[in-house]
């Protein structure tokens, strides 16, 4: 095992990752009322590209992560996690750059007038459904992921171990879940972006 990267401070440790944890979700959740328009000389949509990536590449990080665990490297584990987190936090300052100059893509809207006529909903069909049953599990869960994330790395920085895998067991499938849907939700919603 590894030696600890932090000293304990559990205390400190909930306050710091609680408080940046409701920050970044009202953050998140304001977002659906606000749009800055302004004209940024760039397709604001290559945000969600950029957010698509990055939910690709940490997807593969935590399957590689996984691995490196299961082998017992452990060094190389924890460069893999702490490069998720890391790309992790650009993908949210991403999200929100997206979010706040794009503002709201309704899936099926092809005229992009942000109504959908019955003749929109016709078009997009069954795959319609699918979209929203993907979005409606990937929305909360991305919501409560955060602090798990935090908390499992903390476990780990500090060298608790055996708390650390116990998170694991939650976090991991989670976060997956999450980076993959995200990626599923952005194929299937980009085609309606203006």
């Amino acid at each position: 095992m590894l030696q600890p990267s932090m000293v304990k401070n559990d205390s400190k440790a909930k306050i710091i990752i609680w408080i940046f944890s409701v920050v970044v979700f009202t953050a998140v959740a304001l977002l659906a009322k606000f749009k800055l328009n302004i004209n940024t000389g760039f397709n604001v949509h290559l945000f969600a590209t950029f957010n698509a990536i990055i939910n690709s590449i940490v997807a593969v990080l935590l399957v590689t992560g996984l691995f490196a665990v299961k082998q017992k490297s452990y060094l190389l584990h924890k460069k893999i996690m702490l490069t998720a987190i890391i790309l992790s936090v650009f993908f949210l300052v991403s999200y929100i750059c997206h979010h706040l100059l794009a503002g709201e893509t309704k899936f099926g809207d092809l005229n992009h007038d942000g109504i959908l006529s019955e003749k929109e909903k016709l078009a997009a069909g069954n795959i319609r459904t699918i979209y929203y049953i993907i979005l409606i599990t990937h929305i909360p869960l991305a919501a409560i992921i955060l602090p798990f994330i935090l908390f499992t790395a903390y476990r780990s920085l500090i060298g608790e171990y055996e708390k650390h895998k116990k998170l694991a067991r939650i976090t991991w499938p989670i976060w997956f879940y999450v980076a993959v849907t995200g990626v599923v939700v952005y194929s299937m919603i980009s085609p309606y972006y203006v």
